[in-house]
């Protein structure tokens, strides 16, 4: 099972996926974590982890990558990219890191001025994604960068399942309809998850958006927040995320 998980940016999208990559590594699953925001730092503080290097890196750095990349969609053999399908053990360790059955991997990372766009980086998660083949003891957690832009590039072609996190505001409803809108057109579920709402905003989301598809609302929580400011792990359990994290498993088994 591999679940994208996406929203507005600051909804909570890198906290959600942590909790969730937790959850599922103390059921006993091989949780693979896969940092597709260019722009974001801390993930890997949040599940107590080093930053693992690019893996762009892997495969050249950006500019070889690219021209790979261009190569591939010429000839349409994804094979240009990666010699061999695989998984998620055999992800080279010098690109991961690992801990208590979680490991991550960061696609890249904007390191400098003027270096250009994150497009290779997209087309290499999509990539990689497709490329990665898991078993059933096995759950991948992409987090994505804010926004839509990861339909655009079909991160979303590798995955079979859509999480979008939507915290009590505007922006993030409207948000979901245009990605409801796009989870449709590229035939993936899509269910959501309310974050940091009370229960006015609560209420309020439920009567925006699809009951049907709402997995759970995890409201505010201090230690959390504590942790998400100091860069530290998150060591909380929620119910809310065990809920949503058995949704994730009857998945797997259906």
């Amino acid at each position: 099972m591999k679940v994208l998980i996406c929203g507005k940016g600051g909804s909570g999208k890198s906290t959600i996926t942590a909790l969730l990559a937790k959850s599922m590594a103390k059921k006993g699953y091989n949780v693979l974590v896969v940092d597709s925001d260019e722009s974001n730092f801390g993930l890997h503080k949040q599940l107590g982890l080093e930053m693992p290097e690019d893996f762009m890196n892997y495969l050249g750095g950006k500019k070889t990558l690219g021209e790979k990349l261009m190569q591939a969609y010429q000839t349409g053999d994804t094979a240009s990219i990666f010699e061999n399908k695989w998984q998620i053990s055999d992800i080279p360790e010098d690109y991961t890191v690992e801990k208590d059955n979680i490991k991550m991997i960061t696609i890249g990372k904007i390191h400098d001025f003027g270096e250009g766009c994150a497009c290779p980086m997209g087309a290499l998660a999509k990539n990689f994604l497709i490329n990665t083949e898991t078993t059933p003891e096995d759950v991948v957690f992409v987090d994505t960068e804010a926004g839509i832009e990861h339909f655009g590039r079909g991160v979303e072609e590798g995955c079979d399942l859509v999480l979008m996190v939507l915290d009590p505001s505007y922006e993030s409803i409207r948000l979901s309809e245009k990605i409801n809108e796009l989870a449709e057109k590229a035939g993936k579920p899509l269910y959501f998850i309310l974050n940091r709402a009370d229960k006015i905003g609560t209420q309020l989301m439920m009567e925006t958006v699809d009951k049907n598809r709402i997995l759970t609302s995890v409201p505010s929580n201090s230690e959390v927040f504590i942790a998400g400011f100091e860069g530290d792990e998150l060591k909380v359990e929620l119910p809310e995320i065990e809920s949503v994290a058995d949704f994730i498993i009857s998945g797997i088994h259906s």
